[in-house]
């Protein structure tokens, strides 16, 4: 039960601690995934977003309309596919986007703190390998859900 609390306390102080971070770029710890991809892939499918971060497409759409309103990005229509949209980053997200990215590397060195070079990689490598445990798991008990695509 040790690693669940202390993946838990992680979770929650490393989220406060984004959104004290993020917060003069006016978005927040559920947000910064979404904009640093969408600025990094101009263009991209809103659905596409879903299997890339893992989350329900509620959230996805939530997420995106409130970057929207916040200016940070733009919706565009999917020839190919009208019950998509392709998603592309305003002239204000590219002008943070990069402090953005900053904050984010910080975050993930302050979390790191203290780890040899070779523990930093081996934790990364073990933590990618619990949450695809996880999902594997949660795919299967969720068979025929949205989140199998």
């Amino acid at each position: 039960m040790k690693l669940l609390k202390w993946l838990s306390v992680t979770d929650r102080f490393y989220k406060i601690y984004l959104d004290k971070q993020l917060a003069p770029f006016g978005i927040n710890n559920s947000q910064y995934m979404f904009l640093i991809k969408i600025c990094r892939s101009p263009g991209i499918l809103q659905d596409s977003l879903m299997n890339m971060f893992y989350v329900h497409p509620s959230n996805i759409v939530r997420t995106v309309a409130a970057l929207e309103k916040q200016g940070m990005i733009m919706r565009s229509p999917n020839d190919k596919d009208k019950r998509t949209c392709k998603l592309y980053p305003t002239e204000r997200a590219l002008s943070v986007i990069d402090e953005v990215q900053t904050v984010c590397e910080k975050t993930e060195a302050l979390l790191l703190q203290g780890f040899r070079e070779s523990d930093k990689n081996l934790f990364i490598d073990l933590l990618i390998q619990a949450g695809e445990n996880i999902t594997a798991e949660l795919r299967i008990e969720r068979k025929g859900d949205e989140f199998n695509d």
